[in-house]
């Protein structure tokens, strides 16, 4: 085997995680892959990865084979798109997770148009609010909503998220409008699966942050979902505005504790550092971000 494609196995493992992982996404058996790893470390005179039965980790050598190796796979993947010609860059497929709600209200219409734009582009979409492994999974990039936290993916703002606390107008009637945080102990909480706990955060005209423990009357991973439970008045939710801006239009949802602000969010399209971005994800990834430029379209003044 080639140095080269030596190399590329290797590089396959450590983005896998373990060499089942890389066998599978290879298409190769795992004996093979075993050997050529091995094949490499002999030739090299070094130890790449410490192996058991499960996973695979670098050693300090490894690690920093690993960094070139990566650099030099990117520099020719480079090479290669730029001698291509634009149509032949503008095939393949783009596999993107985005999640479910932002995804279907405000990606259809975008996702229309760039297709129309690149007929020659396969675009592969996964509709979830899990957070996928990129490497992993073989996710090219994803929308991200929320603080992100893996230093490992390179991040790229395109839309602030704001939050409201909202119930309907008869939950209100029935229950009593809250005026400070604390009041809520005592209301019916329509919780978000993926937030931290059922603690709810605000910031007051201070700028102190408080923290209050709502009780749980229902809990979904699907902000649509909770929408319709709020608008049904089973209870108050902490919502994005771009799912309820048309109901805090129409008024079928209120805003309360106006005085108080609630931390906002950022809307991320992320993809992994290590990997090359072909002309087709560079270029889905700019459209993307010039669409969503400037003030979100669904934030609207209540």
């Amino acid at each position: 085997m080639s140095h080269f494609l030596e190399m590329k196995v290797f590089v396959k493992i450590v983005d896998a995680g373990s060499i089942s992982k890389a066998a599978d996404q290879l298409g190769i058996a795992k004996s093979a892959i075993s050997r050529r790893l091995s094949e490499l470390e002999r030739r090299l005179g070094v130890t790449l990865l410490t192996r058991t039965t499960r996973t695979s980790s670098l050693t300090e050598v490894g690690h920093s084979y690993y960094q070139r190796a990566t650099q030099i796979l990117s520099d020719v993947s480079e090479l290669d798109a730029d001698i291509s010609s634009n149509l032949l860059a503008l095939k393949g497929s783009i596999n993107v997770a985005v999640p479910s709600s932002f995804g279907l209200l405000h990606l259809t219409s975008t996702i229309d148009d760039f297709a129309k734009q690149h007929s020659g582009i396969k675009i592969n979409l996964n509709f979830s609010d899990r957070q996928v492994d990129l490497i992993e999974e073989g996710y090219d990039l994803a929308i991200r909503i929320g603080d992100l936290k893996d230093s490992a993916l390179i991040a790229r703002k395109i839309a602030p998220i704001e939050m409201r606390i909202c119930a309907s107008p008869d939950y209100l009637a029935k229950n009593g409008t809250p005026q400070h945080p604390k009041e809520l102990k005592t209301h019916s909480g329509l919780h978000y699966e993926y937030s931290s706990g059922n603690a709810w955060k605000f910031i007051d005209t201070d700028g102190q942050v408080q923290s209050v423990k709502t009780p749980i009357k229902m809990i979904a991973n699907n902000g649509d979902f909770l929408q319709n439970m709020a608008l049904s008045s089973h209870g108050i939710a902490i919502l994005p505005t771009f799912i309820i801006s048309q109901s805090l239009q129409n008024k079928t949802l209120l805003p309360i504790l106006r005085n108080y602000s609630i931390p906002h969010l950022n809307a991320y399209l992320v993809y992994p550092q290590t990997r090359h971005l072909s002309k087709r994800v560079r270029t889905f990834i700019d459209f993307l971000i010039e669409r969503f430029a400037g003030q979100p379209y669904w934030d609207v003044k209540e």
